[in-house]
């Protein structure tokens, strides 16, 4: 069985000064898998309020080299290699993270040096973690390196856009989720470039068809009534659609449980 846990569901500049909702990413638990998604600022600390150990952590993933995706990313990497003492776990990140590029640079050359293996990973790119397979899907967002990624697990599929625009061929590149996460920053009819509206989620969530939508990193107009933005997305496709919250976990066997802190 897997389980997902939404460290914070809040993203976007002015969600993130804010913090209406948190920003700590997501944690995805596996059979020999535990992985971090876009530790954004407040993860550590909120790990320990949702009981989730960050020197157990065994990969972290993050998709951009924008602060509310990455911020918490070295003092989590210095948790998972026993505060640098051991040469252990693995960085998967879009080439921003990884290598930096011109007008992006996040993680430093000595966190680097501690982790066992790292992941610079561009769309279609597909590797081994902890045995289990992983592709970078794409995005288009302000950093052009930004990926997403589907993880097969041994109870389905579970993938997660990042921070990006729609654009033809998106959700394709989700084919076969069973759930699906969707950065969500903006409220039915507020599109803005470079990121996900309530309307791209319909279109994308009716494409995919996955047995469960997950919409998470909403932004500051979005928070102003997420489930009706999320019953939206369910009324206009026939698939399950909840709004994050935090603390919410979500357990994948052969049936999908959601369970609230």
């Amino acid at each position: 069985m897997a389980k997902i846990t939404f460290i914070g569901t809040g993203g976007g500049r002015f969600a993130t000064i804010y913090q209406k909702r948190g920003t700590g990413g997501i944690y995805i638990a596996a059979k020999g898998l535990l992985m971090h998604v876009d530790p954004g600022p407040g993860a550590l600390v909120k790990m320990w309020e949702h009981n989730l150990d960050p020197m157990a952590t065994n990969a972290i993933f993050i998709s951009h080299a924008h602060p509310d995706h990455y911020t918490d990313a070295e003092i989590l990497i210095e948790a998972m290699t026993m505060g640098g003492k051991r040469k252990r776990g693995t960085i998967i990140g879009s080439e921003s993270i990884i290598n930096g590029i011109e007008d992006f640079r996040a993680i430093s050359f000595y966190h680097k040096k501690l982790v066992k293996k790292i992941i610079a990973a561009k769309s279609g790119d597909k590797f081994l973690v902890e045995d289990y397979e992983m592709e970078a899907t794409p995005a288009q967002h302000s950093d052009p390196t930004t990926i997403g990624f589907k993880l097969h697990l041994d109870n389905g599929i579970i993938s997660y856009t990042a921070d990006t625009q729609n654009f033809e061929g998106l959700a394709d590149a989700h084919e076969g989720a069973r759930i699906l996460i969707l950065a969500v920053t903006r409220p039915l009819g507020m599109k803005i470039p470079f990121h996900l509206a309530t309307e791209d989620a319909i279109e994308i969530v009716k494409k995919v068809k996955p047995e469960l939508a997950i919409l998470t990193h909403m932004g500051i107009k979005f928070l102003e009534n997420p489930s009706q933005q999320a019953n939206m997305v369910a009324e206009q496709t026939g698939v399950s659609t909840i709004a994050a919250i935090d603390g919410m976990r979500v357990y994948m066997g052969e049936k999908i449980e959601i369970k609230m802190d």
